[in-house]
């Protein structure tokens, strides 16, 4: 059965590096400007290490209680561990003991959170600033575009925290998701240069997941956050 996993995740692995690096050859950019991460919400360790062994470097999580348990238990390999997931404001300081880059910073008091606990911990804590693409509609979470300028500086001021770009989720859309996917990202591309021309040295752009990647390395994404279509359909925590 372990092997048969690991085979499984091989495969899924090597399909996904297939599509970015297609994506890549179609928007004339090299595959090694863009860093996978591997989101393992919801599966086991197990599956953590499995992943190393095939060479993933960057992981994944979007609840601060599980990841806080997987980062413990693959502590002896070399990762980088994301997270990408909404944050409350009492789980920062956990989090910022071993996370090594927060994707979803959208608010001042997760911004000061975030710097109590990364100097609690004596290390700096990498920081993206999401933005909510939705237009006004229904947000999965992060700052208006308006917004995002303000909050990328307070995050520069931040002692302990180092801002590395912007971070943005496709809207959902019953129809035309492609589309929809292609001009959120289009957008948030001109928000990282918005960002850029006072921090330059913030310029991932963290964006698209197992459906919409090739859209989001058309727009200029640094960071892909990829989890079912490697790992698959998403197992039970029972």
């Amino acid at each position: 059965m372990t092997q048969d996993r690991t085979s499984e995740l091989a495969a899924n692995l090597e399909a996904v590096r297939r599509r970015i690096d297609a994506a890549c050859r179609s928007a004339g950019r090299s595959p090694a400007d863009v860093t996978l991460i591997v989101v393992t919400k919801t599966w086991p360790a197990l599956d953590v290490r499995r992943l190393a062994s095939l060479g993933v470097h960057d992981v994944g999580e979007n609840r601060g209680q599980e990841a806080s348990v997987k980062a413990a238990d693959t502590d002896d390999l070399d990762l980088r561990w994301h997270f990408v997931g909404q944050l409350q404001t009492n789980k920062a300081a956990s989090v910022a003991r071993y996370v090594d880059v927060v994707h979803s910073v959208d608010r001042l008091s997760l911004v000061q959170a975030l710097d109590k606990g990364a100097a609690k911990a004596h290390r700096r804590l990498g920081c993206l600033v999401e933005v909510d693409l939705t237009d006004g509609g229904a947000g999965r979470g992060g700052v208006t575009p308006a917004e995002v300028t303000a909050l990328a500086d307070q995050i520069a001021a931040a002692p302990h925290l180092d801002l590395l770009g912007v971070m943005g989720v496709a809207p959902l859309a019953r129809e035309h998701q492609r589309d929809a996917s292609a001009r959120a990202f289009g957008r948030l591309a001109e928000l990282s240069d918005q960002v850029r021309s006072g921090h330059p040295e913030a310029y991932l752009i963290s964006a698209g997941m197992s459906d919409d990647l090739e859209e989001a390395v058309s727009a200029g994404a640094t960071h892909l956050r990829v989890g079912s279509a490697i790992l698959g359909s998403r197992a039970s925590l029972g």
